[in-house]
Formats: structure tokens, sequence, C-alpha cells
């Protein structure tokens, strides 16, 4: 089986941004290029994995990121 994701390097990583799609602030913890299909037909997307205040990971677009004020 293929892999269906991979690593992308992104300038953020590592630092405080906000998902601008829910107002979220967190420290973003990885950038991946994801295949997010469910079916035989691939869908790759960029995700951005973001560590919240809580502890909790979430997955955002990665247009959503943006630096912390």
């Amino acid at each position: 089986m293929a892999e269906r994701y991979e690593y992308v390097p992104h300038r953020l990583l590592r630092r405080r941004v906000r998902d601008v799609a829910s107002g979220t602030e967190g420290v973003l913890m990885a950038v991946v290029n994801e295949d997010v299909s469910d079916s035989v037909h691939q869908h790759w997307m960029e995700l951005a994995y973001i560590r919240a205040a809580s502890g909790r990971e979430f997955a955002t677009a990665v247009d959503n990121v943006e630096p912390a004020e």
C-alpha cells in the first residue's frame, strides 16, 4: 500500500498560530500533504495540525493558518 501522507516544511512550524476558520490559537505541530479520500480516487490536501492550549491537536486547511499576535 502506498503512503497516504507526506510531511511538508512550513515557515510557522513550532510557532504560535491562529486557525482563522475557528479562531482557535495554538502551536503549529506539523503540515501534512494527506490523501483524505475514502475511495479509490485520491484527493490530496495540505492539512495543518495545531496543538491548542488544552493539549489536544486538531487539523485545519493550511490556508487557514496565520501567525498569532
